[in-house]
């Protein structure tokens, strides 16, 4: 009886013991769950399953003749070739390339959700027997197919095209850098056109300001029997004074002979001569003032149409002169796409990487692993 005691005594208690069992079975089903199975699938579809994923590479930068300053080495050389970074402008090829303008261009001929259909394991081709619509392939494209990093230092962009045969990833790299290309292209002929169109409207409507003006002056002149009234009141005013000159010493001689011979027969014809000179000078000076038809009269209007012909010369050239700057600075501002290294054909599938998934499914599983135990013992002891 006291050896059985003993025994008894030494043995943990029946209901101690059940609930440690259960608890260890509980965590390896736990286990099982977050860690194992996880670890095991991707073993599988990794290792076996998963198809091989071939990235073509290519980089480019977007420059412009202008100079600016720059820091990094690749802007230096650069500035050297006379070109500089053209940062801004490259974000807009960046939206280009993951637009779906990009590709609508791209799957003509439903080349793009072909190539990843017909493809590629089950899991990560594109289904198009769940969805064929054109969103789901550009949510498909931006997520699987293609990658633009933008350098902000070097301002050097890289793209990267995947694809499950080497040929399809280098055909689609080229053709978006050619697409990027015309988008260059058609970027720079709207900026040269709307800047030099701009500058020519400012021309043709100085032309026509210019012929309207030089036509009002012709029309005037005609009209009113009117050169250039300033000379033409020159030429008369020098006429009055050679009559003037000539009526005075007419008057000069005619008092002296009143004053020596009274009953000379000079004197009726001096004072014949002298009241035609007289009258010679005050029509030659009434031509110039004095009346509403003089050229005094005339030479307001005349100035103010001069004057306005003479601005419109001035801003016909001035236009004429911004036209030729404009179209020297259209040219001066075009962007250039220019490739540094062009689209590879890969030789090796270089994804997915196998060993790399099937380790941060193994660490992803032990971390959400040990998080739950713990929850789990917590709730159980909190039970307890």
């Amino acid at each position: 009886m006291e050896t059985v005691s003993s025994n008894n005594a030494a043995l943990p208690p029946p209901g101690k013991k059940k609930g440690l069992v259960e608890r260890v079975r509980g965590i390896n089903r736990l286990f099982t769950l977050t860690v194992a199975i996880p670890t095991a699938v991707a073993i599988v579809y990794f290792g076996l399953v998963a198809s091989d994923v071939y990235v073509s590479e290519s980089r480019f930068v977007v420059r412009s003749p202008q100079r600016q300053n720059q820091t990094s080495v690749v802007g230096a050389l650069l500035q050297g070739t006379g070109f500089s970074r053209a940062q801004d402008d490259t974000y807009p090829v960046i939206d280009y390339i993951e637009s779906r303008d990009a590709l609508t261009e791209l799957n003509r001929g439903s080349y793009i959700a072909d190539a990843y259909s017909n493809h590629g394991d089950f899991v990560s081709r594109f289904h198009t027997h769940l969805d064929n619509s054109f969103e789901a392939l550009w949510k498909y494209y931006g997520k699987h197919i293609v990658s633009v990093d933008l350098d902000p230092t070097s301002a050097i962009t890289t793209l990267q095209i995947r694809a499950y045969t080497a040929k399809d990833a280098e055909k689609i790299n080229e053709a978006l850098l050619q697409m990027s290309e015309h988008l260059i292209n058609r970027m720079n002929e709207r900026a040269a056109a709307d800047t030099v169109r701009f500058a020519q409207e400012q021309v043709d409507t100085a032309t026509a300001k210019a012929k309207d003006a030089a036509a009002a002056l012709a029309l005037y002149r005609n009209s009113y029997t009117v050169f250039d009234p300033e000379k033409q009141s020159a030429l008369q005013l020098q006429q009055v004074t050679a009559l003037q000159t000539q009526m005075f010493a007419a008057q000069t001689q005619l008092i002296q002979l009143q004053s020596i011979a009274p009953q000379n027969p000079q004197i009726p014809v001096l004072k014949a001569s002298i009241a035609s000179l007289e009258k010679q000078v005050q029509e030659a000076t009434g031509g110039v003032t004095g009346s509403s038809n003089s050229l005094s009269a005339k030479a307001v209007a005349y100035a103010r149409l001069q004057l306005d012909s003479q601005f419109a010369d001035k801003q016909l050239a001035s236009t004429m002169a911004a036209l030729e700057n404009a179209r020297a600075e259209a040219q001066r501002k075009q962007l250039y796409l220019e490739r540094l290294v062009e689209p590879n054909t890969p030789d090796v599938a270089i994804e997915p990487k196998r060993l790399k998934s099937i380790f941060e499914v193994f660490a992803l599983g032990m971390m959400i692993w040990g998080v739950l135990s713990l929850l789990v013992s917590g709730v159980r002891e909190h039970h307890d």
